[in-house]
């Protein structure tokens, strides 16, 4: 068994080089073996990372980057090969660790280390005022669950959070029983980095989900990829650009950093990408201030309205809203926009004229666009860009949101969400004989803000790291330590599992990779990419331990106790659920998912064909917009971006290359030129020599907020973060995550989708004093 590291990451050790150029080629094989065969061995890699993503294997537990019909024999990425091994890891955490190590000890470990120490293997309880976990029967922790869930005064005092992680079928039966027993109370991921994208995609075009196939991207005649690191986050995307290049694409880069993998791709599957030289993926690129994109996106507009490059035919046909737009843009105040992007006037026109000579644009974007105040502002503005030349419904053009996690938007579309419109509760009543609950629930953020109050009593975490996910760390953890019971259904040891209620379980679950064993045989789950596609996915290993169960399985053993008598007869008011068959046979789930989700018709029978199947998009299948109007809707919007006071800076957080979401694979950021460290600061240098500050510096990075509610100011501080000189525009930062989300003020969310501004906070730096 390999052995997990004895130490966390020494800041000490950093060291800093010229960040790269080019991304993935040989470099990238050769970091993703090692950390394969660091976690894995030899015959396991070999095993396991030639399933990833084939028809007839798992899918990666990483990014939702979607897969071509025809897959290449190595079909994942550098990140992906680090995900399937953090998960298919020989390293174990079982009841001897936690005898071995404290709360106390474990909370003073960094996440790299406590992510390094392998699957957790059995159930774990800490009871109220217990230095350690120690081990309990499964038994006896739904016993523990259904305890406090029965004591609680109303079923809103239940938290019911939910990561991208989570196949169809989990999630479906989750979100089951938290109707069941009645809440709506159904945080996700979802809630902190897309919901942006679908609160302004529903609203424009009547579905929160992207328009464009992976054809679509090879089509298009101009792709511009905004507010995204491909190279890092979805390096598979990168192979996709690189044939839409070859098929003669114009691609135009917007992001306040140069990223690696928009630069130059050294693609490791062809000749020319391991010995060649690679690939140039970005034809231009606008570096453009944190927070500026909307004013970018309506001086391009503007652009092709003053052209009259449009496609009048589109507008009036499948448009409402088309006048009040442009009236809104027309006194367009260039000033603003200049001062707003950091661009010149030249680099905006020049943009203008690649879409005016574009009959297929596809707009991409991520995180970059979705955690600001104004971000679903911005992106209805992404929209109407597009609807000016009737980029929407046709090859090679379309809107492309890029979901960051394996099954985040089959997840929403099972039911885990808060807000679910009231088809899907008819529908659910209907299947299950019941009456599900109306009042809209808690999102991650009003979660938090329950729990700090005291009105939560249980949270129960289905995947994922909440307390490293979610902003403002000190108070997130105030909030989940006043909790009576915490529940984590998880593959690894985080964070989450030490920062508990008065009591804690830790339910550990089978990963992606491994054989998922019932009373009817062999199962397989499904899941959706960020292209509306639907897969099977069947892992194939031995699981870590014998006392795992399927994420299924747990759910469904918890509501049967819950809603069941003795007689196993349901209770009054219950859904009508034979939960014990569902976790048998995970075909009787996807027949009820059948009958409630559109689009799902068929279920099995879909999914028994190689490739799975596309869900159904009136967008793009037929120009069928499912709005009041029935037609896309422009939107006239207020232009809007950071107001940064003076000797200030505008902070981004964001992920390193060795990181997935919270989980830290390793220690190097290389693309970036960090190696051996994390807390580092990306500022430009005019604005350190500004303010007298050298590199390599330690400083403090203090969050100032001002609440235009209450005008009550509050300050967040990090401390020790090494200054690194970095091509960035003035007045704008960068630092990873989750070290600066303690830096993300609750009360600072986006209008409308409530998203954390983690890409828009205010500070100021001090040198640091030990």
């Amino acid at each position: 068994m390999s052995k997990a590291p004895r130490e966390g990451i020494d800041e000490a050790e950093l060291r800093i080089s010229v960040p790269k150029k080019t991304a993935v080629g040989i470099p990238g094989i050769v970091h993703a073996l090692q950390i394969s065969l660091e976690q894995m061995g030899p015959l396991r890699s070999a095993e396991t990372l030639l399933r990833v993503n084939q028809k007839k294997g798992f899918d990666c537990p990483g990014c939702a980057w979607p897969e071509a019909e025809r897959r290449h024999i190595a079909e994942f990425c550098e990140n992906g090969a680090k995900a399937v091994a953090e998960e298919a890891t020989k390293r174990r955490v079982s009841a001897a660790f936690f005898a071995e190590h404290s709360i106390a000890e474990l909370s003073q470990q960094d996440d790299y280390w406590l992510g390094q120490q392998g699957r957790l293997t059995e159930p774990m309880l800490l009871e109220e005022g217990a230095s350690h976990y120690r081990p309990v029967d499964w038994d006896t922790a739904f016993g523990l669950i259904r305890d406090e869930l029965r004591a609680m005064e109303t079923p809103d005092q239940a938290v019911f959070y939910t990561s991208g992680r989570t196949s169809n079928e989990a999630a479906f039966v989750y979100q089951l029983l938290v109707r069941g027993l009645g809440t709506n109370n159904l945080p996700d991921c979802s809630n902190m980095c897309h919901e942006s994208s679908g609160s302004a995609l529903g609203e424009t075009i009547g579905i929160g989900k992207g328009s464009v196939s992976l054809e679509d991207v090879h089509q298009a005649e101009l792709i511009l990829i905004a507010g995204q690191n491909p190279g890092t986050n979805h390096p598979r995307m990168l192979s996709a650009l690189e044939k839409a290049k070859r098929n003669g694409a114009r691609i135009i880069a917007i992001n306040p950093l140069p990223e690696a993998g928009l630069l130059r791709f050294e693609n490791p599957q062809t000749v020319r990408g391991l010995i060649g030289g690679g690939t140039a993926i970005a034809d231009d690129f606008l570096q453009i201030k944190l927070g500026g994109d909307q004013a970018l996106f309506q001086a391009l507009g503007k652009c092709l309205l003053d052209a009259g490059a449009l496609d009048q035919q589109f507008i009036d046909e499948y448009t409402t809203g088309f006048e009040e737009y442009r009236a809104g843009l027309a006194e367009l105040d260039w000033a603003a926009v200049l001062t707003a992007t950091g661009l010149s006037e030249a680099q905006i026109r020049s943009t203008a004229q690649a879409l005016i000579g574009s009959q297929k644009t596809i707009v991409c974007w991520a995180m970059g666009l979705t955690q600001h105040k104004h971000s679903v502002a911005t992106l209805r503005d992404v929209v109407n860009l597009l609807l000016l030349q009737g980029n929407i419904g046709k090859a090679g053009a379309g809107v492309c949101p890029v979901r960051g996690h394996s099954n985040v938007q089959g997840d929403r579309t099972m039911g885990i969400f808060e807000r679910m419109p009231e088809s899907f509760h008819q529908a659910l009543d209907t299947e299950f004989h019941f009456e599900s609950p109306r009042k809209h629930g808690f999102d991650t953020v009003a979660a938090i803000r329950a729990m700090a109050a005291g009105q939560v009593r249980v949270f129960i975490g289905m995947g994922g790291n909440f307390v490293r996910a979610t902003p403002d760390t000190e108070v997130t953890e105030a909030a989940l330590r006043s909790t009576s019971l915490t529940v984590q259904i998880s593959t690894k040891l985080n964070r989450s599992h030490l920062v508990t209620g008065r009591r804690a379980l830790i339910l550990p679950t089978l990963g992606r990779t491994e054989q998922d064993q019932q009373s009817s045989g062999a199962q397989r789950v499904t899941v959706e990419d960020s292209m509306s596609a639907v897969h099977a996915s069947q892992g194939r290993l031995k699981p870590a331990s014998g006392q795992l169960r399927s994420e299924v399985a747990i759910v469904a053993g918890l509501a049967q106790l819950l809603f069941t008598d003795e007689a196993d007869q349901p209770l009054p008011g219950a859904p009508r659920v034979d939960w014990s068959g569902l976790a048998a046979d995970y075909s009787l789930i996807r027949r009820h998912i059948s009958a409630v989700v559109p689009g799902f018709s068929d279920y099995e029978e879909k999914i028994d064909k190689p490739g799975g199947f596309v869900l159904p998009h009136g967008p793009r299948d037929a120009r069928r917009f499912s709005t009041p109007s029935g037609k896309a809707v422009f939107t006239a919007n207020q232009l809007e971006y950071p107001q940064v006071p003076e000797g200030r800076l505008l902070l981004q957080t964001l992920r390193s290359h060795d990181q997935y979401n919270t989980t830290i694979y390793g220690k190097d950021d290389r693309y970036r030129g960090v190696r051996g460290g994390r807390r580092v600061v990306f500022i430009h240098q005019a604005d350190l020599d500004e303010r007298g500050l050298l590199a390599d510096e330690l400083v403090d990075l203090i969050s100032e907020w001002r609440d235009p509610k209450t005008d009550e100011y509050s300050e967040r501080r990090a401390t020790a973060f090494r200054v690194i000189p970095y091509s960035t525009p003035r007045g704008c930062a960068a630092a990873y995550y989750p070290e600066t989300n303690v830096l993300v003020p609750l009360e600072s969310t986006a209008d409308v989708s409530g998203t954390p501004t983690s890409k828009a906070v205010v500070i100021r730096l001090e040198r640091h004093s030990s």
